[in-house]
């Protein structure tokens, strides 16, 4: 019979239509050899699939592990989550409030340094740290916040609040305010040496849950009515 005009794709599709081939035709599949990936030497086909079936596998696995990190991953974050969300329900001196969250925020979450400020605070809290007098300008760039700002640190004032603010590369600006469509009436900043970790282009959904937390926590501070 002639093969002249027949293509390799003619043959895997008469094989691929014709299943019984190999069953009456076995010593061609024993007889079959291929190059194995593993070296030069030849193979038959029944362990080259068994070759492709472990590689499969340990893909598999592979995969199967990277989800387990990122579970342990989350479940780590919402650990400490839960419990600086804790350390600021626990706090009654609605004075030492701010400080306590800044505080445990930099511990939880391994964060170098962070500041925070207060302008809508009552006046029994005036002199304090966090109810310092801030500018109109930060006042103004906190309420047009609709997501918090990432970025480097390219002189903000905010950048001032930091206990060593040159050493600060890049930071996160967080508004603090009643809702989404409401002024701000403070602000918490988080920075760190890594001009890196605080990107413009990474997400900030996280950071948005941190804010939300942190201004109905805040409060209590705000005058009443």
């Amino acid at each position: 019979m002639s093969t002249q005009g027949i293509t390799e794709d003619d043959i895997a599709n008469f094989l691929l239509n014709t299943p019984g081939f190999f069953e009456r035709h076995a010593e061609v599949l024993a007889s079959v050899q291929l190059t194995s990936p593993h070296g030069n030497r030849a193979v038959s086909l029944q362990e080259r699939q068994m070759e492709m079936l472990r590689e499969k596998i340990r893909g598999l696995e592979l995969r199967l592990i990277e989800m387990i990190r990122h579970g342990q991953d989350n479940v780590a974050i919402a650990d400490r989550l839960h419990r600086w969300t804790r350390a600021i329900m626990l706090t009654t001196n609605a004075g030492a409030l701010p400080g306590v969250l800044v505080t445990e925020l930099m511990h939880q979450f391994l964060i170098p340094q962070a500041g925070i400020r207060v302008w809508g605070a009552a006046d029994a809290f005036e002199s304090l740290p966090f109810a310092q007098p801030v500018s109109d300008d930060v006042k103004s760039f906190a309420s047009s916040l609709s997501v918090p700002y990432c970025g480097i640190n390219s002189g903000f004032e905010a950048a001032g609040w930091f206990d060593e603010p040159e050493s600060v590369l890049s930071l996160a600006l967080i508004p603090l305010r009643w809702g989404q469509a409401t002024p701000a009436y403070g602000m918490l900043v988080l920075g760190s040496p890594d001009a890196t970790r605080y990107t413009a282009d990474m997400g900030t959904e996280f950071l948005t849950r941190i804010g939300e937390i942190a201004s109905a926590g805040l409060a209590r501070l705000l005058p009443v009515g």
